[in-house]
């Protein structure tokens, strides 16, 4: 069995935030979010394709690393609404670098390449073709 390397005290964090965003819907439910505090209802609505449970187990774990808050209104039926914290905004500015770099990248891959030249140099043939005109 193969041992888990530990990942480095600093890097700790990046690793589990990286960890957090790139699960499924983890985006999704942050882009949308983005918008304005939400309902969940309205959330599911807005997210289309996924279950409530899996909608309620990404809150919380956003909610358990400070992204997300949750504010419950005893009303009925009970009004939970979700929001980005403080927190959470201040990544929005990343994520929108990631978005100017993957559209700048797409740009670069529509564009076509330069096909270089191959070598000047001769390759040399396999051996077993050498052998069979030597003979």
């Amino acid at each position: 069995m193969r041992l888990r390397q530990e990942i480095p005290s600093p890097d700790r964090a990046v690793h589990e935030l990286l960890e957090l965003l790139t699960r499924p819907w983890t985006y999704y439910i942050f882009t949308t979010l983005a918008a304005g505090p939400t309902r969940f209802g309205e959330l599911r609505r807005r997210i289309n394709g996924i279950s409530a449970r899996l909608l309620t187990e990404r809150l919380r774990e956003m909610e358990t690393a400070g992204l997300v808050f949750r504010e419950h209104t005893p009303t009925t039926p009970p009004a939970v609404t979700y929001g980005l914290t403080q927190r959470a905004e201040e990544l929005i500015g990343v994520f929108d670098l990631l978005i100017d770099l993957t559209s700048r990248w797409q740009k670069e891959d529509s564009v076509p390449r330069k096909r270089i030249p191959p070598a000047s140099v001769p390759l040399p043939e396999p051996a077993a073709r050498r052998n069979k005109s030597e003979q």
